[in-house]
């Protein structure tokens, strides 16, 4: 069975935020080290410009260097204007295949609901691309972006849950979430999943919350992943917490949520076989 990593970050200066590993770089050959230590074919590169801002030329660079095990989830700042003309065309680049913006942050919501924004969703649309977000954060606001664009494709990060909460707290707003999939436009990035929970591995306590978002969305919509400098665990244990400790994730649902299901969706060209 094939494995991808729906999210890993990779830089090579700042000073990296929140619970990311305080170290001065996370290079394209580290990853690939712990990769084949865990048994992690590929992986889908988010730069994070938000400490690094060459971090997208980075991303680029690794994914045409090692086009067998990279591939970019890029970003440019969606705010500046100057930006506007980047959309058309921005599969071009090597390894490209979306766009992704956390918008972590209070103002950085507000631009959902300001206009700021609107331009984007018609012309990722219209270019094919999908977009993820932290949308577990503003989840009415991603549903209506969903709503108002059937052919944007858009993914919610690490598992659509409430980022700032953990065990219980997380799941505030699942009967919300797993609404979401009744729009076949959007798909769910089972990343970062060990971080919802304060119980040791294999994290029992959000196991039945995992299950219910999988039930609803579909192993073709479901992709593990991990964000692997922000985790508490191995990258092998993060392998294994899905391929081993969820006795409800098996088979081909198994196959569809460890790797064919992100590359399906983002169009993808990995070879399976």
């Amino acid at each position: 069975m094939k494995i991808i990593d729906a999210q890993i970050h990779l830089w090579s200066k700042g000073a990296p935020s929140g619970l990311h590993r305080k170290v001065a770089a996370f290079t394209a050959e580290e990853a690939l080290r712990d990769m084949d230590a865990a048994g992690v074919d590929a992986a889908l590169i988010h730069p994070p410009l938000a400490w690094d801002p060459a971090a997208n030329d980075m991303a680029v660079a690794a994914a045409a260097k090692y086009p067998t095990r990279f591939a970019v989830m890029g970003q440019f700042p969606p705010t500046d204007p100057s930006q506007r003309g980047r959309i058309k065309g921005w599969r071009n680049q090597p390894g490209m295949l979306g766009l992704r913006w956390a918008l972590l942050h209070e103002h950085e919501q507000v631009w959902l609901r300001d206009g700021t924004l609107d331009w984007i969703w018609p012309a990722a649309e219209a270019e094919g691309l999908t977009i993820a977000m932290m949308g577990g954060l503003f989840l009415d606001d991603f549903r209506r972006i969903a709503e108002a664009h059937p052919g944007l494709q858009l993914v919610l990060d690490h598992c659509g849950l409430v980022r700032t909460g953990q065990d219980e707290a997380a799941f505030a707003q699942l009967d919300k979430l797993c609404a979401l999939a009744k729009l076949p436009n959007v798909a769910v990035k089972a990343t970062g999943a060990p971080h919802y929970s304060t119980q040791p591995y294999p994290y029992r306590n959000i196991q039945d919350g995992l299950h219910r978002i999988f039930d609803s969305f579909g192993p073709k919509r479901f992709f593990w992943g991990t964000d692997i400098t922000r985790m508490p665990i191995s990258w092998r244990q993060c392998v294994t917490f899905f391929t081993e400790e969820l006795p409800w994730l098996q088979g081909q649902d198994l196959e569809w949520v460890m790797g064919r299901g992100v590359a399906a969706w983002l169009k993808w060209d990995y070879r399976f076989d």
